[in-house]
């Protein structure tokens, strides 16, 4: 099955720091993939660069066979992305938010309405659809920025952080969510929330100084811990990631 987002040695410097160091990975439909690494290890320039919002010093991003750097339209046309902090106009209302962001995406009419009541649905917005997204907390807001993501419904969704400020009982429900959307679409989901791997992953990559240290499933990363430590995710995280410190 051809992978619906692929990326092939992408690489970005800011300056004389590489932050990203010839990264390349695929994700099926049907797939979620855990994005993994400590703060600074590369994730969030990689998925912009994936989602083409930073272009890259060298490499390329697919989506759906498309190159998000020649085909930018068309690409993104078929991506859903929720960035780091989930940006959005704080004086619109959540209603007035998803209206104009799925007309940019050319939905109209019946269309539009149905789309917006599926993304609110799915998100449990509703208590909130009519308050201005500055009064919403943390999590209400995370959720906003979940459900412009996937109002159109994309073959491909790119989520950086989709769990960040929410409770046990929210985070469940993103991450059935995540689940469900996964059965029609690719997703990459970036998360420093180890737990999140064997809940709604089914495989995850480690990056460390912008470079992929390790790519297997919850299981098998398990495995590569120290001696003494193996089916620990957290200690092979540690591990790992000190080890590609170092080796940069």
């Amino acid at each position: 099955m051809p992978a619906l987002l692929r990326l092939e040695d992408l690489r970005k410097s800011f300056g004389d720091i590489r932050a990203v160091d010839g990264i390349s990975l695929s994700v099926e439909k049907g797939e979620v993939l855990g994005f993994l690494g400590p703060n600074g290890a590369g994730k969030s320039t990689t998925m912009k660069m994936a989602a083409g919002f930073l272009e890259p010093d060298g490499g390329h991003a697919f989506i759906c066979d498309i190159d998000v750097f020649a085909e930018p339209v068309a690409a993104k046309s078929r991506l859903g992305y929720l960035p780091e902090g989930a940006p959005a106009y704080g004086e619109m209302t959540v209603r007035g938010f998803l209206k104009f962001i799925g007309e940019v995406r050319g939905l109209k009419g019946d269309a539009l309405r149905s789309a917006i009541d599926r993304a609110v649905e799915r998100t449990q917005l509703g208590p909130v659809f009519g308050q201005t997204i500055e009064t919403l907390s943390k999590g209400y807001k995370r959720r906003v920025g979940l459900a412009q993501a996937i109002l159109h419904e994309p073959p491909v969704l790119i989520l950086d952080e989709p769990t960040d400020g929410l409770d046990p009982n929210q985070k469940h429900q993103v991450r059935r969510l995540i689940r469900e959307m996964a059965k029609e679409s690719a997703i990459i989901v970036s998360t420093h929330i180890l737990e999140e791997v064997p809940a709604v992953c089914d495989r995850a990559i480690i990056i460390a100084a912008g470079r992929v240290i390790a790519d297997g499933t919850a299981e098998e990363l398990a495995e590569m811990a120290p001696e003494g430590a193996r089916g620990s995710l957290e200690a092979v995280f540690r591990h790992l990631t000190t080890e590609g410190r170092k080796a940069a």
